[in-house]
């Protein structure tokens, strides 16, 4: 399962942040990459640094929430790189607010990209990887589908769902010697907020913005991380020490944690913004 050293990738939202980033670690591997998103002007300056990185780059338009265009992703690369060593669902977007509170147009809109993105590119893929015996998915959750933290209903659950789809999918495809791994990092510098869909935009995007900037990890070194996973034939990533943890207390007292250990989190989170 471990990657090969020259991998044929495919990778959604690759026009910036993680994406980008992942797209440059597979460059110093000297990769071939379908470098995939819908805006098309980030795309292409993917596509320039993963050439100045030492990787060769095709740039493909794919809005993953259709699931005809990750079947026409899936023949491009089929005709230009030969075959998909590794597919990259990072594709994401971010929807906050209260569960009543949150229109179901937004829980539609987040789970059309968010899950149903996975999802299709899993469908498309996991039969090819299947018929070539060979492979590795890596699918970009968080670790807000581990945590499940108030006010993130729409996204936790799409992370939460991308988990469990990868965990599924792992049993599934073991036997043919495919791989999969799914990464659930916490916060580092990305755009996805000004993505957002937010019932709730100045506080959290806020509170969010702070932490992602006093993250010791950022973008290029999660994406290490995740491919150093994928090397190792990992199902999980969980690159961060605060992510880990939470996931931990989690595991050994599921009620408590939500009874008593998350209002403790969530205070210190909007502390430590206070605080600047």
């Amino acid at each position: 399962m471990t990657l090969p050293s020259q991998p044929r990738a495919v990778v959604t939202g690759a026009a910036s942040g993680l994406g980008r980033a992942l797209c440059i670690e597979l460059a110093k591997r000297q990769a071939k990459i379908v470098v995939s998103d819908v805006e098309l002007k980030g795309a292409d300056e993917t596509a320039h640094l993963v050439s100045q990185h030492g990787g060769t780059a095709l740039v493909r338009r794919c809005d993953v929430a259709k699931a005809e265009e990750l079947e026409e992703l899936a023949q491009f690369a089929d005709r230009e790189l030969g075959a998909t060593d590794l597919l990259i669902n990072n594709a994401g977007v971010a929807v906050a607010g209260s569960i009543g509170d949150v229109p179901l147009r937004d829980w539609e809109w987040i789970f059309g990209i968010n899950l149903w993105g996975v999802i299709y590119g899993c469908h498309t893929f996991a039969p090819r990887f299947k018929q070539r015996r060979s492979g590795h998915i890596l699918n970009v959750a968080s670790a807000a589908g581990l945590l499940s933290s108030p006010d993130m209903g729409p996204y936790n659950v799409t992370k939460a769902g991308v988990i469990s789809l990868s965990e599924t999918l792992s049993s599934e495809l073991r036997q043919f010697g495919v791989g999969v791994t799914v990464l659930c990092p916490t916060f580092f510098v990305t755009s996805i907020m000004t993505s957002s869909r937010s019932q709730l935009a100045a506080e959290l995007a806020g509170t969010a913005e702070a932490l992602m900037q006093k993250s010791k990890l950022q973008a290029p070194d999660v994406a290490a991380r995740a491919l150093a996973s994928c090397d190792k034939g990992d199902l999980y990533c969980v690159p961060m020490v605060d992510g880990q943890l939470g996931w931990r207390l989690k595991g050994l007292a599921p009620e408590q944690f939500y009874k008593r250990i998350m209002p403790v989190m969530m205070t210190g989170m909007r502390r430590r913004r206070a605080k600047g």
